[in-house]
């Protein structure tokens, strides 16, 4: 559960438009990553988005984006895992589910 610091690093990460188009491009864009042959792909996470494609999307440089990656993730909206040498990236369903859960509480 979020406590109320949590939830203004969720606001303060996704209030910066790079790290906001970022997030929603990994949560609504299904892109396609090379999985390298000699990782087990039960070892990838379900649907994830590379770092390296998500830099070529935006036209960034890899450590432009990791940085914006790192905000995020420390924001907890989204997962990263290595595998070999790729990074996955995610969203936090459960982080998202509940700052959505949030704001209706405050609407109703």
């Amino acid at each position: 559960m979020l406590n109320m610091e949590d939830k203004v690093k969720v606001f303060k990460a996704l209030g910066n438009k790079t790290r906001f188009e970022i997030f929603k491009n990994v949560l609504n864009t299904p892109y396609v990553c090379g999985i390298d042959t000699k990782v087990n792909s039960d070892n990838v996470i379900a649907q994830a988005t590379c770092v390296g494609t998500i830099a070529n999307e935006f036209n960034y440089s890899l450590p432009t984006i990791s940085r914006h990656l790192k905000e995020l993730k420390d924001a907890k909206v989204i997962n990263m895992e290595k595998v070999g040498n790729k990074i996955y990236v995610e969203p936090n369903l459960k982080t998202i589910k509940e700052i959505s859960d949030y704001f209706n509480s405050i609407v109703n």
